[in-house]
């Protein structure tokens, strides 16, 4: 079954408010195995509603609206679904009654507007309202349906999760599908491009795509990449199985692969999996060897800590961050020697003093170039990432980052995280 998600709002086409209603109906609409290849955003126009609806019914098996069953004059959904359904509507005098008593039991008065909310298009099935005034509409437009439902996010989920859930899973049951579910697991990584990435996994995702080509239930993985700026590449992997338990074991079936290919041509590149960041990744090498760190930040001037004290119990391992922004702080405070400030040398003594000063086990530093002209000699987006550790030589790398000011600091942040994570998994392995 095919199901398409229509969010109706002008609001939501002027960016005022983000359409979170589609992203958490998406997720739950793939936990019960349903598939939704569209969504759909229109403004509060009668027009072009009813084409909205007609282009999902045309190409979906059922429609999910959300928003646009409010008491006001631009709140048109009902009437909408009433021309795509060809009925009128009917005032409900049952919705009436419990509107008037959802008002009287905070003291209110009911306004006259609030009847438009008991119209409902001739043959639907109300959904009835728990939270809100607004009732929800379960709609047969021939042997297909339009669900209605409220654009306050609680309400919405609430709705789903009491009607349209268990309406759609009959329905399923009746055409004889399996509902199942759809899973996805996102594979973090930093230091290849996307279309390295693509390169790399090109065989793996032919054999998946042949496979799908043999399996008509659909029993198989697809991979995309989704480009995440400062927060590198993210390969997602998404499996459709008959239950839960089967997906995650093919999930860790295909995480294993991807990170097997992507080790053998581009080394430790996958630093988490999911909603993990680089600062989770940081602190569980740091965790593995009983390690605590301090910093010492130019460029980032402060951003490197900000990420690593968002980790919960990040006290137990973070001893802080010196923001050694003028020059003068480096000399003085980190016993950086006097001259070019970004360079290795300085990157290595700024981590020896972070160590020496905030007496940590590893020091992490960060100097660099974020503009808008060069210094030292050095031009726009050089950075230099300095570590100290006990038993091994002070190092510093190079790396050469690009966008504006703000984009070549978080840009920073990371790669020296994820230069600090690779050198401790490295050790520890």
């Amino acid at each position: 079954m095919r199901v398409e998600i229509v969010a109706v709002g002008t609001e939501l086409l002027l960016g005022q408010i983000a359409d979170t209603n589609s992203q958490w109906l998406g997720e739950h609409l793939a936990a019960l195995g349903v598939g939704s290849h569209f969504h759909q955003a229109v403004g509060d126009n009668h027009e072009r509603i009813v084409l909205a609806f007609r282009t999902a019914l045309a190409r979906s098996d059922a429609v999910i609206v959300c928003g646009g069953l409010g008491p006001t004059h631009d709140d048109i959904t009902r009437d909408a679904i009433a021309e795509v359904m060809n009925v009128p509507l009917r005032r409900h005098e049952e919705v009436v009654e419990k509107i008037r008593a959802m008002f009287s039991s905070r003291g209110r008065t009911m306004p006259e507007s609030n009847l438009r909310q008991a119209d409902v298009p001739e043959g639907a099935t109300i959904i009835p309202q728990t939270k809100g005034t607004a009732p929800g509409l379960i709609c047969p437009v021939g042997h297909k349906v339009v669900y209605a439902v409220p654009g306050v996010p609680y309400e919405m989920s609430d709705m789903f999760q009491r009607a349209i859930a268990p309406d759609l899973q009959a329905r399923m049951a009746e055409r004889g599908e399996s509902s199942g579910t759809i899973a996805s697991r996102v594979i973090r990584t930093w230091g290849m491009s996307e279309s390295g990435l693509a390169e790399a996994l090109a065989a793996y995702i032919t054999d998946l795509d042949e496979e799908a080509d043999a399996d008509a239930s659909g029993g198989t993985a697809t991979i995309a990449f989704l480009a995440s700026g400062i927060e590198g590449i993210k390969v997602r992997v998404t499996v459709r199985a008959a239950d839960g338990d089967l997906a995650a074991a093919a999930l860790d079936r295909h995480e294993a692969a991807v990170r097997a290919i992507l080790t053998e041509v581009a080394g430790d590149v996958v630093f988490g999996i999911d909603d993990e960041a680089i600062e989770d990744a940081v602190a569980r090498a740091l965790a593995t060897d009983g390690l605590t760190l301090g910093l010492a930040e130019s460029l980032t001037g402060g951003l490197a800590a900000s990420r690593l004290v968002n980790v919960p119990g990040a006290s137990g391992w973070f001893r802080g961050s010196v923001v050694s922004y003028a020059s003068e702080v480096k000399y003085e405070v980190l016993g950086v020697p006097e001259g070019p400030v970004v360079s290795e040398e300085a990157a290595r003594a700024m981590a020896e003093g972070a160590r020496r000063v905030l007496d940590s086990d590893v020091g992490l530093s960060v100097t660099g170039v974020a503009g808008p002209t060069e210094q030292d000699g050095r031009p726009v987006g050089s950075v230099f990432v300095g570590l100290a550790r006990p038993g091994h030589e002070t190092v510093a790398v190079a790396f050469t980052v690009p966008g504006d000011r703000d984009r070549i600091r978080q840009y920073a942040t990371i790669a020296a995280l994820d230069f600090l994570r690779r050198s401790l998994d490295a050790s520890s392995g």
